[in-house]
């Protein structure tokens, strides 16, 4: 058998019976690879590297090295979230880096969608190997791959989707979960302890709001996603959508339309809301929203968020467009 092939052999991990086994023989497999010698994982915060992460606390504790860099394109209060849940909850030895200025200086009028993704997981991979060097003993690197990575990409998956790790930083794999499928490391993630604010955690894309913020990024309009997204989120989880609909979020696109504000003409950007719902993220179709929500999400976000005077919903499905706008 290939060894990217699942095994045949393999029960679905659907109970928590099963994760329970999954769990015990995975902690002594890593147990065997790894011994005394310390593993570093890049802590995102997504239920992929996050079940890793609680994976190798449990086999081998404070040996498991996280380090979580926040790049400054993260949605409001995620780092925190993330750092608290794992340094208080799952009692992990955790590293929290903000690069944020970092990166935004790099990424200034950078409007191309490529070449912005290439700035973030370039300077991520920079800023990663410059906190591997202060740590003393590091021979593993712990990743998040999952079988669907295997299947579509046939390579490693790295933290953000930044691509292979450079020649100097070549730790040896400890990639406990990359049999799984994504239903399959929630259900592992729940056994491991790990709270639903992460294991329901929405699908994100590498390089963050920043393919949201489209266009150059500009430090005022990245806020405005941040702060409209964070109202959308809200509300769809006081609705009772928050596990109902697969992906929600906004925009905000750089270009401007007229508006008026206080009996006085504006130059303001609009907020586009995306909600859809997927199987396998090939084709997507559109949640339709209660009109009464939408109405008052935009109330929410034309009075609290700052350099906006419009709200949209993108009402297209995949195909023909894409789930994310860059």
């Amino acid at each position: 058998m290939n060894s990217n092939e699942r095994p045949e052999s393999m029960e679905r991990i659907v109970t928590p019976k099963l994760a329970d086994t999954f769990i015990e023989e995975k902690v002594i497999e890593v147990q065997k690879q790894v011994r005394d010698r310390k593993v570093l994982v890049a802590l995102s915060g997504g239920i992929d590297s996050s079940v890793v992460a609680a994976l190798l606390i449990r086999a081998i504790g404070n040996n498991t090295i996280c380090v979580h860099v926040d790049h400054g394109l993260l949605r409001k209060g995620e780092s925190e979230q993330v750092v608290s849940i794992f340094r208080n909850q799952m009692k992990a030895n955790v590293a929290y880096i903000d690069a944020s200025e970092r990166f935004l200086k790099k990424l200034e009028g950078i409007s191309d969608p490529e070449q912005k993704r290439k700035i973030i997981g370039t300077e991520f991979i920079a800023v990663f190997e410059e906190e591997a060097k202060k740590i003393n003993g590091i021979e593993f690197l712990g990743q998040g791959t999952i079988y669907p990575d295997i299947v579509e990409s046939k390579c490693v998956k790295t933290h953000h989707n930044v691509g292979g790790l450079p020649e100097n930083l070549r730790f040896k794999l400890v990639e406990p979960i990359k049999f799984l499928f994504k239903d399959e490391v929630r259900v592992v993630g729940k056994q491991l302890g790990l709270p639903d604010s992460i294991i329901h955690r929405q699908p994100f894309p590498g390089p963050g709001l920043g393919v949201r913020c489209t266009g150059a990024i500009t430090r005022d309009r990245l806020m405005a996603v941040r702060e409209s997204d964070a109202i959308l989120r809200e509300e769809f989880a006081e609705a009772g959508l928050e596990d109902k609909v697969w992906q929600y979020f906004t925009i905000v696109p750089d270009y401007r339309s007229t508006g008026v504000r206080n009996g006085q003409r504006i130059w303001d950007w609009p907020v586009i809301i995306r909600a859809v719902n997927t199987k396998d993220a090939m084709t997507a179709t559109i949640e339709e929203i209660p009109w009464s929500l939408l109405n008052k999400i935009t109330r929410r976000i034309l009075t609290e968020v700052k350099g906006v005077n419009r709200v949209l919903y993108d009402l297209s499905p995949k195909p023909c467009a894409t789930i994310e706008w860059e």
